[in-house]
This record gives C-alpha cells, sequence and structure tokens, in this order.
C-alpha cells in the first residue's frame, strides 16, 4: 500500500504500532505523554521536558520567490513554538537541520537564519546548534523543547488532547481561514490591495499563542491543540483522544475579516473550518474557565461549539438551524 492510501495520519498509526512491537508496548517510565500529542513530554528530577519537532520543505509549506528567505525562518521557530503552547508550555532551546542544494546562495540562508533569530528572540527561544546537509531542496526542521512542571503524583502540567469531556465548550483563540486564504493569493499571483496583502503575512508569519496556552493552564483549563492541519481535522483528533464528539457553528466562527473580504462567503467558511496553517489555539474546558481566560490574554477568544458523548468521535458543523455542512476539505494531510 502506497503512503498516499493511508494519509499522513494512517502512516504516523503504522509507524507507531511497529515501534510498540519491537519494544514490547512497554515505554520508559520516565515518558509521561508520547506519540499522539503537540509534544513529547518526560520527566526529570523536578521537572519535565516538553519536545516537537516540525519541518519546512520548499513548494510544501513555503514557495521559494515568493516568500522571503527571513519569513521562511521566523516561520520555522513559530510553527514549533505553536506546538510547545498547545501544551501550556514555555519554549527553551532548538536544534535546527538545513537541508541545502549546493547551489543556494549564502546571503539568502543569511536572511533566513535573520528570520530564526528574530523569532527566537520574539519567543524567549535559544538556537543551541543543528546540523546541515546536502538536499535536492531547501528544507529546514527545527526541534524544540520547553519546561513544564510535575504535579504532586510526578505526572507533568500540561495541556493534552486527550482531556476533553462532554459538556465542555471550545474555543479558539484569534481569527481562522486567513493562512490558507494566503496562500491561495499567492499561488494567483495576488498581493495587491491591503486585504491580500493581510492575508499573505498570515500565512508566512504566524504568531503562536504561548500567552493563551500557558494562561489557560495556569486557570485549570486541560485540552488544547494548535490549528496547524484545520479547525475540523484538529478539533477530530482531540474528539479521537478523548473518546468524545463535537458540534461547531458555523455562525460563531471567527472567520478573518480580511478573508471575508478577499473570498466568497462558501469560500470563506471553507477555508475557516478547513483551511490549516492558522497556528491558533484549539481550547477545551468548562465555559466559565474560558470566559475568565478571555479576560486575561491580550487575543480575542471566542467559543463556537460544545463536546459530545459520541462514540463514533464525529465532528459536525452545523448552521444555526442545526443543519449539517458538507465541507470539500475537512484539512491538511500531507500524503494523502
Amino acid at each position: 500500500m502506497k503512503v498516499s492510501e493511508l494519509g499522513e495520519f494512517g502512516l504516523i498509526e503504522r509507524l507507531t504500532e511497529v515501534l510498540a512491537a519491537e519494544n514490547d508496548g512497554v515505554a520508559p517510565e520516565r515518558l509521561l505523554v508520547g506519540i499522539g500529542d503537540d509534544a513529547a513530554v518526560w520527566r526529570n528530577d523536578t521537572s519535565a521536558t516538553v519536545a516537537t519537532t516540525d519541518t519546512l520543505v520548499a513548494d510544501v509549506h513555503f514557495l521559494p520567490g515568493r516568500t522571503p528567505w527571513r519569513d521562511v525562518g521566523w516561520k520555522s521557530i513559530a510553527v514549533n513554538v505553536s506546538d510547545i503552547a498547545a501544551m501550556g508550555c514555555w519554549p527553551n532551546f532548538a536544534l535546527i537541520t538545513l537541508g541545502l542544494p549546493a547551489d543556494i546562495e549564502s546571503d539568502d540562508m543569511e536572511e533566513l537564519y535573520a528570520g530564526v533569530g528574530e523569532a527566537a528572540k520574539n519567543y524567549g527561544v535559544t538556537v543551541t546548534g543543528g546540523d546541515v546537509v546536502r538536499a535536492p531542496v531547501v528544507f529546514v526542521s527545527v526541534v524544540l523543547t520547553g519546561r513544564a512542571e510535575l504535579d504532586d503524583d510526578g505526572q507533568a502540567r500540561v495541556l493534552l488532547r486527550s482531556g476533553a469531556k462532554a459538556g465542555d465548550k471550545i474555543a479558539v483563540t484569534g481569527s481562522l481561514g486567513a493562512a490558507a486564504a494566503g496562500l491561495r493569493v499567492l499561488l494567483r499571483g495576488g498581493g495587491e490591495s491591503e486585504d491580500e496583502q493581510e492575508l499573505i503575512d498570515r500565512h508566512q508569519r504566524p504568531d503562536a499563542r504561548v500567552e493563551a496556552g500557558t494562561t489557560a493552564l495556569d486557570l485549570g483549563i486541560r485540552c488544547g491543540i494548535d490549528i496547524s492541519d484545520g479547525l475540523l481535522r484538529d478539533l477530530a483528533h482531540v474528539c479521537q483522544a478523548s473518546d468524545v464528539g463535537a458540534n461547531i457553528q458555523s455562525e460563531q466562527l471567527p472567520i478573518d475579516s480580511a478573508l471575508k473580504q478577499v473570498f466568497e462567503p462558501a469560500q470563506a467558511l471553507a477555508l475557516a473550518a478547513g483551511g490549516g496553517e492558522d497556528y491558533e489555539l484549539l481550547l477545551v474546558g468548562e465555559e466559565t474557565l474560558l470566559e475568565e481566560l478571555g479576560e486575561q490574554i491580550d487575543v480575542p477568544l471566542t467559543v463556537i461549539g460544545e463536546i459530545t458523548a459520541d462514540d463514533a468521535h464525529r465532528v459536525r458543523l452545523l448552521t444555526a438551524s442545526g443543519q449539517g455542512i458538507e465541507l470539500p476539505s475537512e484539512g491538511w494531510d500531507h500524503l494523502a
């Protein structure tokens, strides 16, 4: 079977099973969160380390010639920071691997690293080293760590995909759909209007919501994920991990204002619900806790739906009258 038939998440499931078989299904005692969340977590003597990795590949995650190298560098750090933020933690140290064709201009790579340094400074990340290898196309692969506190039982205090329960409310930070819309604008050669340029900026320079994630954890919220593959697909990960379902009210989605100006309403809704690369946080918890969170953070927080009891783990996008909405795509899959 080809990996395109399995899809990204089907392949991850198969590879996880291979590792489990090789290790007799036994994980080290120090491992607190393994494969299947936004980051891995393992216990140290007095705290826990949170670690994630993500890669940007030319012509897959960015468009050479249309995306400034400084923005590629910024994004390579920001998308990893977003995973740490989704665990409710602050980032600290990074390792970077560059894959480069031999004829790439060194000035371009210096510009890329200027973006890396800019983002690292913004998020309090220290780049500690890495590797450079020859490759047919440019890629930037980052390993990023963070730190989590331990509770009295020796478990890490983090946000998890498995923390949702029926009756909880679902909320998202910021606005949705702009990043995917920005990619579409780039592909069609747009960017002349202020709204189009705003969409492009959201695609090229995402902002990881670290404060929202850490504040949510401090308030007692225990479930979160970042929106990288699209709202509906990422919410489906939460539902699968938590053994629940979800109803989303389409009229409550915070669709980006520039997106509404550039695209028709049906397209705007599809991009907001399934476009991906927003790197906003999706947080699940009691309504009172989410209300308190919204008052404490400097980015808008919008309640968009509710967790349901559903063994089939269905995620339903509904109209105001309760009718289901079918979308042409429910998110990004690298291999499908």
